[in-house]
């Protein structure tokens, strides 16, 4: 879909805290959150935000499978913020690819903002 046929779900907020979707084996976490955003850019309704916190920080690093999905995301308006400490904490400061880092602060305010906030 191109970026004229996007609509922004304000309310809508997703949260990333692994890397991956959801509870299994590594790699099927990895297929499911790769799933998910596509079909996410395909249904053309797309969060205002996506949050990456804890092990979740390592989606919109290098070499995650899911940087083009999280790319065009952004590119469509989508806000990607990631966890500062959690970054440094994996030593992932200079791999980030994509997304904004920002504070607990940060994402607390999106949280307090948001009108639904999914954990995936």
């Amino acid at each position: 879909m191109d970026k004229r046929s996007m609509t922004i779900n304000r309310d809508l907020v997703y949260s990333f805290t692994r890397f991956g979707m959801g509870e299994g084996p590594q790699e099927l976490q990895r297929v499911l959150a790769g799933k998910l955003l596509t079909l996410t850019l395909d249904s053309g309704i797309l969060p205002s935000k996506v949050l990456f916190y804890t092990d979740g920080v390592r989606l919109a690093c290098q070499g995650s499978p899911v940087l083009e999905q999280l790319k065009q995301l952004e590119a469509n308006g989508v806000e990607l913020v990631l966890c500062s400490t959690c970054l440094e904490t994996y030593q992932l400061r200079d791999k980030v690819e994509v997304g904004i880092v920002g504070g607990m602060g940060d994402i607390l305010q999106v949280i307090q903002q948001a009108g639904k906030v999914v954990s995936l």
